[in-house]
């Protein structure tokens, strides 16, 4: 008898355990949530409560602090992150969606000047061409990172707000949609705040649909750039045909920040059509058969705002180059 006793004893604490969880669960119970919720209806005119409800829809998921914790461009080199996008796969995936969508593609890089092969190149990388848009719901992804991974909460509850007026301005169901694990959506994984600043109407329909309309996904990728200062029909990045010995010379961002003439002065082995004046970025690439080392231009940097990775900038790059190389071939 004493043990049955104990047994239920143990039980309810479990059960009451478990309860006191859940009610922890809800985020609309945290302090830090209500504020959030209080300071967002008060600058947007909203009523606390409708705030509170959708935030409470959001649900802490642990998968989503892992794999923010540990992003390949920060434990991979270059060799192994080239392997993940730079594979043949991809490249047949992204010439059959060119081919299948070609008057598209090309109208929308004539509208914005953008090269269509670079603009490819971004859903290539992103998504497979919309193939993995990410299974994880917005909404959990950004409570997640906004109110549970203090590194970057501030950043997340920008990019939560950003959300909430998203989906009040597009008439939004915000249980259905998903995305990456930090929250990006679509074919080009626009996080809110590049959707409310960049997404385009590639149709004209007057409805900017980034999730499954090839038109207004492509027409985001070009306007973002765009907005970032693409120039149009200038180089990216050129491969240097001789190691760089002096690591002193190695840029330590991904802006230019030296000109062609300095690094000749310096003994770099520069290709002589390159004007002195040029700014570039003189990089170091690691790959299990030697260090390659590049120049990036103005537009490599463009295409780094859209995700502040030389490993990422530079596979959007050369996967374009194969894209614009295999177009026409039989």
């Amino acid at each position: 008898m004493h043990s049955k006793m104990m047994v239920m004893v143990r039980s309810v604490m479990v059960l009451l355990l478990a309860m006191v969880v859940t009610a922890r669960a809800d985020y609309r119970e945290r302090e830090d949530v209500r504020q959030f919720a209080a300071g967002f209806a008060e600058r947007h005119n909203k009523p606390v409560q409708q705030v509170l409800d959708v935030l409470g829809q959001g649900k802490k998921q642990p998968a989503i602090l892992q794999a923010i914790a540990r992003p390949a461009e920060k434990v991979l080199s270059w060799g192994e992150y080239r392997a993940i996008f730079i594979e043949p796969t991809r490249l047949e995936q992204g010439l059959a969606f060119w081919r299948d969508n070609r008057a598209l593609v090309e109208r929308i890089a004539a509208d914005y000047q953008v090269a269509p092969e670079i603009i490819l190149a971004i859903i290539g990388v992103e998504t497979r061409y919309g193939r993995v848009t990410g299974s994880y719901r917005v909404i959990d992804a950004l409570m997640t990172l906004a109110f549970d991974y203090p590194p970057r909460a501030p950043f997340f509850r920008g990019q939560l707000e950003q959300f909430l007026l998203l989906l009040d301005e597009q008439q939004l169901d915000v249980a259905g949609l998903t995305g990456s694990y930090a929250g990006a959506m679509g074919y080009g994984q626009f996080i809110a705040g590049s959707y409310r600043a960049y997404a385009a109407d590639g149709d004209g329909d007057g409805h900017i649909d980034i999730w499954s309309n090839k038109a207004d996904a492509l027409a985001s990728v070009a306007r973002y750039f765009v907005r970032h200062g693409w120039q149009a029909g200038n180089l990216v990045a050129l491969q240097l045909a001789r190691p760089v010995t002096d690591r002193q010379l190695l840029s330590t961002g991904l802006k230019p920040d030296r000109s062609v003439g300095q690094l000749r002065k310096a003994g770099v082995a520069v290709p002589a059509e390159l004007a002195d004046e040029a700014p570039v970025t003189l990089m170091e690439l690691e790959t299990a058969q030697g260090n390659e080392y590049w120049l990036g231009f103005h537009n490599f940097y463009v295409i780094s705002r859209y995700n502040h990775s030389h490993l990422y900038t530079m596979a959007v790059y050369q996967l374009s180059q194969l894209l614009r190389a295999h177009l026409d071939m039989p």
